[in-house]
């Protein structure tokens, strides 16, 4: 109990030369925030907060507070590993750690919920164009359809439009037909 008091007052004066003495009051909501959690390394970023990263494995604080029991686990661990249990390896891992490394690594599934927008999002987007077509565009004009563009390609080929490298360079006049 004492390496914890010790352990927050080193963070506390840590955290008032690192913020200064006008931001003072945020370290100590930091230290309300953690609790009685033991402070046991630097972290990822500089600040005692807990995540888990399989970049940067080693978290600030630990996972838990400390219980009567993971304290009289911690003692045992001080003598010999081959006496603990697997159980209470286990036990203390969980007392440090929220998630292992292969829990870490198993995919969150998070590419359904991502997909799933995105499909969305698509039809979203093909219902709006489909009701846009319906409702707000004009119909298409008649000079669309087969009739009026092969007389607009007969009007070109009689004017002899681009006779170089246009359209009517590719034309045979003799013979009415394609070179």
């Amino acid at each position: 109990m004492a390496n914890v008091n010790v352990a927050q007052v080193v963070l506390r004066n840590a955290l008032r030369t690192k913020l200064g003495s006008v931001r003072y009051a945020s370290s100590d909501m930091m230290l309300q925030k953690i609790g009685k959690r033991e402070v046991v390394g630097h972290g990822w970023n500089g600040m005692p907060v807990y995540a888990d990263r399989v970049d940067f494995p080693f978290p600030a604080i630990r996972f838990k507070e400390p219980t009567p029991d993971v304290l009289a686990l911690r003692e045992k661990e001080k003598g010999c590993w081959k006496k603990l249990s697997v159980q209470e390896k286990k036990a203390l891992y969980r007392a440090s750690y929220c998630q292992t490394f292969s829990e870490m690594k198993y995919p969150s599934g998070e590419w359904k919920m991502c997909l799933g927008f995105g499909l969305i999002a698509i039809s979203m987007s093909i219902t709006c164009m489909l009701l846009m077509k319906a409702f707000v565009y004009e119909k298409i004009p008649e000079t669309f359809d087969d009739e009026h563009q092969k007389a607009q390609l007969k009007r070109m080929l009689d004017l002899g439009v681009g006779p170089v490298n246009g359209l009517s360079s590719k034309w045979d006049y003799d013979n009415n037909k394609w070179k």
